[in-house]
């Protein structure tokens, strides 16, 4: 299974559980969540911009990404620290990555990712960013007010 389609799958369930009320996040799980989404888009940008840089950069990013996640991860617990590292273990083929040809000495079991490689991991990141911001937004539960509550005075 790709990157993007792990963090789909994740976001998936993310907002499934939301829905359902099964995770009610606190205040400070709201606040570390934007704040992880905010790190995210600081790190990995639209794809015109990153499609643009040299391969090194971009692999610069997608690493600074897996410090946004790792750090929020060592702060949280619960429902969404287990989403954090949901993220990080999909976005773990990044850490074999590397920039630069090797010579004959060896390279540490990494890899030359591919073009498209970087642009599956960019993608997943992107949509971490979104699932981020869903998670960190506040639901109003409607079926609890009754439409003629408020005119009543009920």
């Amino acid at each position: 299974m790709d990157m993007r389609r792990i963090i789909a799958v994740l976001a998936e369930e993310a907002e499934q559980q939301k829905q359902d009320q099964a995770w009610k996040l606190e205040p400070s799980d709201r606040a570390l969540a934007l704040e992880t989404e905010a790190g995210l888009r600081d790190v990995v940008g639209p794809p015109t911009v990153q499609e643009g840089l040299p391969q090194i950069k971009r692999l610069e990013h997608l690493r600074e990404t897996l410090a946004v996640l790792a750090i929020s991860l060592s702060r949280t617990h619960g429902r969404l620290a287990w989403f954090l590292s949901g993220a990080l273990n999909a976005l773990e083929p990044v850490l074999r990555w590397r920039a630069m040809p090797a010579d004959r000495s060896g390279s540490f079991g990494t890899v030359l990712p591919s073009p498209e490689e970087y642009k599956e991991a960019e993608d997943a990141v992107r949509r971490l960013q979104d699932a981020l911001a869903v998670i960190a937004a506040e639901t109003i539960d409607l079926g609890s007010v009754r439409p003629n509550q408020e005119a009543n005075g009920v």
